[in-house]
């Protein structure tokens, strides 16, 4: 098992791309600690994960990433279980899309604090641990729209692309501790909101996609795998394009 027994916290980990990667990881033999707001859903995420992989192995923390208090909390407690923390995902993100003209700035500030901020925030309390350890992965879920961006979404697009900027310049930081950092760039990914799109708007995107189709949470819960891995020792300061050929 590529992960047995070690620790991984994976922030909005209740659903979609986030509970994949909770999924795989616990396949793999990792211990996952997820961090969300949506208690109901992370509820029914745990007791799923417990029965299919049994009790001891997955833990919910109600944790906001914009907060520093409550990451700082979450993340002591983490390491007063389990003594040390071995992989993070910063997953937890949000979209709040408008044309700049009809964007608020609370839709702009709430969007760059939830994707950019908390990558931030928890990137500084893990990686105080990890440090000490002088091992680690942090791996931090940016987008195409961060690489190409997309009109009626430059909240979004600004907070992805920030996260790039913030990946490489971690990697430069923590390269000498044996602390690998790497992103994940996701193209358009089947999930519950990609499926409320207008159909000729879908298909406006597939026909953009080389490989002709969207990827799925599997393809990238895969990526965060390898990236959590030993398999990517020797990768840092990286950003993987998961689009299907759509930013060649």
């Amino acid at each position: 098992m590529k992960l047995k027994g070690k620790i991984c916290i994976v922030t909005g980990g209740a659903r979609g791309i986030g509970r994949e990667i909770c999924r795989y990881f616990l396949m793999e033999g990792a211990v996952v600690c997820f961090f969300d707001l949506n208690e109901a859903e992370a509820l029914k995420t745990v007791n799923e994960f417990r029965n299919d992989f049994g009790d001891g192995r997955i833990y919910f923390f109600k944790a906001d990433v914009t907060d520093e208090k409550s990451v700082e909390e979450s993340i002591e407690k983490i390491i007063q279980k389990f003594g040390e923390i071995h992989v993070l995902v910063n997953n937890a993100g949000i979209t709040s899309d408008n044309l700049i003209l009809r964007m608020s700035l609370d839709e702009w500030k709430k969007v760059i604090d939830i994707n950019l901020t908390g990558t931030f925030i928890c990137s500084k309390y893990v990686s105080k641990y990890m440090i000490k350890q002088k091992t680690g992965r942090i791996i931090n879920m940016s987008s195409i729209i961060g690489i190409r961006g997309n009109a009626g979404q430059c909240n979004y697009s600004a907070s992805k692309a920030g996260v790039i900027g913030f990946t490489k310049s971690l990697a430069k930081e923590l390269a000498s501790r044996n602390i690998n950092v790497n992103a994940i760039a996701p193209g358009y990914i089947e999930t519950e909101m990609t499926k409320k799109i207008d159909e000729k708007f879908r298909e406006k995107i597939i026909s953009m996609i080389p490989n002709g189709k969207l990827g799925t949470v599997e393809d990238v819960a895969k990526t965060a795998l390898f990236l959590a891995a030993e398999d990517s020792q020797y990768i840092t300061g990286t950003v993987i394009n998961l689009d299907g050929g759509m930013g060649i």
